[in-house]
């Protein structure tokens, strides 16, 4: 399995000079001849910056698929050559967007990687089905590649939310030795509530219950950036998809978390989840779905002391 490497990094064990960036005119002439397809280094994006964290973007190439990853690079103060790696991976129609609050509160800790998953967010439509087996195997491909970046670090912490729990555990299934470490939130719905019209119905009733924030997200990611006939065609590999029985023979260490007021994955079914697995901990936070909005803080803090 290979990768191709996007970034334009310094060498393993320091971070790009943001200074040393190419100029905001040199940008947006490589912007245009960048397109949307195949590998992309970060001195083609723009660089931004979320809640004081700088953030830089690029795209990976595996086979003929493209993933889009942000690197938030480590904050002053934190070992640049050990720090741990976190790499995030969003749900079902929506983008690594809505992981910014979770990934600005890890990146005080370590260094952070947002994934668009193939067909999601900025990475281009892959023009072809893509199922849960597809995702996890181009996910693995960019996670050997940052792996290799960054060898102090150890291993990765990957970190799924709800569909992105499903292609992390299946990910950790495959290749046990590219992810170790995951963290499951809302990890996946209850057998009984697989069928779309049961789901479609959780989903409504959890969207009053998000901030504005992420109802904006979520409806702009389903409509446009993924649009609603991939996200279609995603949902039967997702409700066809049984994670649990994978569980007890998952050699990772895993960390389930919840939130209290999540309509579509209970705390009582996350915490069933997660008692079988071999090597497992629970965590409950406030929320509902979408916790990394609600309580990004406590989430981080968690993810942090499990990962020691």
């Amino acid at each position: 399995m290979t990768a191709t490497a996007p970034h334009s990094d310094s060498p393993a064990g320091s971070e790009q000079d943001p200074a040393e960036a190419p100029s905001p005119a040199r940008r947006v002439r490589r912007w245009r001849r960048r397109g949307r397809r195949g590998p992309a280094e970060e001195d083609l994006y723009r660089t931004r910056r979320y809640r004081g964290a700088t953030f830089f973007t690029s795209r990976v190439g595996h086979q003929d698929l493209t993933v889009v990853l942000k690197r938030f690079p480590v904050r002053e103060g934190v070992d640049d050559v050990t720090a741990p790696v976190f790499v995030l991976v969003h749900g079902l129609g929506v983008s690594s967007r809505y992981f910014q609050p979770l990934a600005a509160e890890l990146a005080a800790v370590g260094r952070v990687y947002l994934v668009d998953l193939p067909g999601y967010g900025a990475a281009p439509d892959p023009r072809r089905d893509v199922g849960l087996g597809d995702h996890a195997d181009a996910l693995g491909a960019v996670i050997a590649h940052i792996a290799d970046r960054w060898p102090a670090a150890g291993p990765p912490i990957v970190v799924g939310h709800s569909m992105g729990s499903n292609v992390v555990a299946l990910l950790a299934q495959r290749q046990p030795d590219v992810a170790e470490r995951i963290v499951l939130m809302a990890p996946t719905l209850e057998p009984v509530r697989r069928r779309f019209r049961s789901a479609l119905g959780r989903l409504l009733a959890d969207a009053p219950r998000e901030t504005p924030t992420v109802f904006f997200i979520a409806l702009t990611d389903y409509l446009i950036r993924c649009g609603l006939r991939y996200m279609l065609a995603q949902t039967p590999h997702l409700l066809a998809d049984e994670p649990e029985l994978r569980m007890p023979d998952l050699r990772a260490r895993v960390l389930v978390i919840c939130g209290d007021r999540d309509v579509i994955v209970s705390v009582a079914w996350g915490q069933k989840f997660a008692e079988g697995l071999r090597d497992g901990e629970y965590r409950t936070v406030k929320g509902p779905h979408v916790v990394m909005h609600t309580d990004p803080r406590q989430i981080a803090k968690h993810i942090a002391e499990w990962a020691r």
